[in-house]
């Protein structure tokens, strides 16, 4: 698969001109697929800035290992990864000149180009470049090599000698007329945890048009998995434990009223499923990538598609809860093809955007493919909050006008609970631009996985919510649609003025004693909502 690695919302170079340019380039550059911690280049081109040429091969965030190596000396890569090892291994890196550029050069010259490969810590960034020399340059020059601070036709990194943990080169050069210049196995080890970088580098412009192919290899001290998404893992296993205690409460109630179950507690049994399905297949994506450094194209679909299915289902349940189907009315009617129609639009874009972000890099960057996919998504997402809460209000108004008081109760604990989950997630929406806003160079990379967290948590709240609500009863026809209930009944039949108080009063006589015929629950074919509420209790 091919990397375009370029998705640091920063520059290391301290520059502020230079940070600009090379952000505003970045932003709009699209990239496409890498295998995960794996990073590959396939001829890829270098980018001019200032003085230099630089190719961004990768950022990731990575702990300090907890088992240290020789580090004057470089890890063959024949040397095979133990726990508690971090590093970045550099394998099969070949960096090809063009034919005009090496025919410039003496055949009989050992080096005669160089490549860099620089490694820094986002902290480190003011440490690449001549700013400490009040200087814009971001290679040596003569004037600057001249107090000894740096070698001409090198990258500038400014080494302080108390600190070993700092800016690491390796350097690759071409020999003669040789056209490819290949890197040797190498592994930098990390000591110290961070947001790391790495650029391929080069100074001389005869080397303009310089390719690089190959591939580094990433890894934390637990495994591959990349320090910003480790979290993810336990908390995929702890909400799959979650939603299986959901599932197995659900069933031993579902199977004790199995004579009394309505249509949507199947509904509500299949999201359970789908949640548990989901985050077990996330727990297992993420634990397979964490061992072989690569995403299981399989498992890593089937979980895009199991987190697309749930949350369009998720949505479709909460809208036709809103409707009142099954309370107010006992069809969807002439709104079950639009719902069907929002229902597969909103899974459509979902699908597509989960592919992008999984299946997609895994640098901090957000790509013009995904930033296309966000917005319908988040439109979508609207659609479903205005129908849902409007569905609410019209269901909340019948209930009040048929004097259906345990039924008004039930739906309004439903509304408030919602209201509240909407209120949180503006609130968290807002933290999260906060979040993006205040840390463009993923210094608190650490705390990134608490955004996403955050979604499935509320998710699994609202549903369980949903599952107190409308657990499965002994008498569930309580809060069942029923011809006999009044719900034929005008809703402009119940006056307010006193020119209807004879009509008003023969309807509450009808309604009365409609009412008092629910409580034998004689209708078989209801599709309601059933909880142990007492009608009787009504004012």
């Amino acid at each position: 698969m091919r990397c375009r690695n370029c998705s640091a919302m920063s520059d290391p170079f301290p520059n502020g001109y230079n940070f600009c340019i090379i952000v505003m380039y970045l932003s709009f550059y699209l990239i496409s697929q890498v295998n995960a911690s794996v990073h590959e280049y396939h001829n890829e081109g270098f980018i001019h800035r200032s003085n230099s040429y630089f190719f961004h091969g990768g950022s990731e965030g990575l702990y300090a290992s907890n088992v240290r190596i020789d580090a004057d000396k470089p890890t063959s890569n024949e040397d095979k990864p133990i726990n508690g090892k971090s590093f970045i291994r550099f394998e099969s890196i070949n960096f090809r000149r063009t034919k005009m550029s090496a025919e410039k050069k003496n055949e009989m010259q050992q080096k005669t180009g160089l490549v860099e490969a620089i490694i820094v810590e986002v902290r480190d960034r003011d440490k690449i470049g001549g700013s400490y020399l009040n200087s814009d340059a971001i290679c040596c020059t003569p004037e600057l090599a001249k107090n000894g601070s740096c070698k001409v036709g090198e990258v500038i990194i400014h080494q302080d000698p108390y600190n070993l943990n700092g800016p690491k080169r390796v350097q690759t050069f071409f020999e003669g007329q040789n056209e490819e210049a290949s890197m040797g196995h190498e592994t930098i080890e990390i000591n110290s945890t961070g947001m790391y970088y790495l650029y391929f580098m080069y100074c001389d412009p005869e080397l303009k048009g310089l390719q690089i192919s190959g591939k580094t290899v990433w890894r934390n001290p637990e495994g591959y998995l990349p320090g910003k998404m480790a979290p993810l893992m336990t908390f995929s296993a702890f909400m799959s434990f979650a939603y299986l205690v959901l599932g197995l409460v659900w069933f031993v109630r579902f199977v004790q009223y199995w004579k009394d179950i309505m249509q949507l507690h199947y509904h509500i049994t299949a999201v359970i499923g789908l949640g548990m399905c989901e985050m077990a297949l996330w727990y297992f994506e993420y634990a397979n990538f964490n061992s072989t450094g690569t995403r299981p194209m399989g498992i890593t679909l089937w979980a895009v598609t199991f987190s697309a299915v749930k949350k369009t289902v998720s949505r479709l349940l909460l809208l036709v809860v809103s409707m009142g189907y099954g309370v107010v009315r006992p069809t969807l009617g002439g709104v079950t093809m639009k719902i069907i129609l929002l229902g597969v639009t909103y899974f459509i874009f979902s699908e597509a955007l989960g592919l992008v972000e999984h299946l997609g890099n895994i640098n901090d960057f957000t790509g013009k493919a995904r930033l296309l996919l966000v917005l319908p998504v988040s439109l979508l997402d609207a659609c479903f909050i205005i129908w849902i809460f409007s569905s609410l209000s019209q269901t909340l108004e019948k209930l009040q006008i048929k004097k259906s008081l345990a039924k008004f109760a039930l739906y309004q604990k439903f509304t408030n609970s919602l209201a509240v989950s909407v209120l949180l997630s503006v609130a968290w929406i807002g933290y999260e631009l906060y979040f993006n806003a205040a840390d463009p160079l993923s210094e608190l990379w650490r705390r990134a996985w608490i955004i996403p967290a955050f979604w499935t948590l509320l998710a699994y709240i609202i549903l369980v919510v949903i599952c107190i609500l409308w657990a499965p009863s002994h008498n569930p026809t309580r809060y069942a649609y029923s011809e006999e209930t009044g719900d034929d009944l005008e809703e402009e039949g119940i006056p307010l003025t006193g020119g209807g108080v004879m009509v008003a009063g023969d309807l509450a006589t009808k309604v009365d004693i409609k009412e008092r015929k629910v409580s034998s629950a004689i209708e078989p074919h209801v599709f309601g909502l059933g909880e142990d509420l007492e009608e009787d209790k009504r004012v």
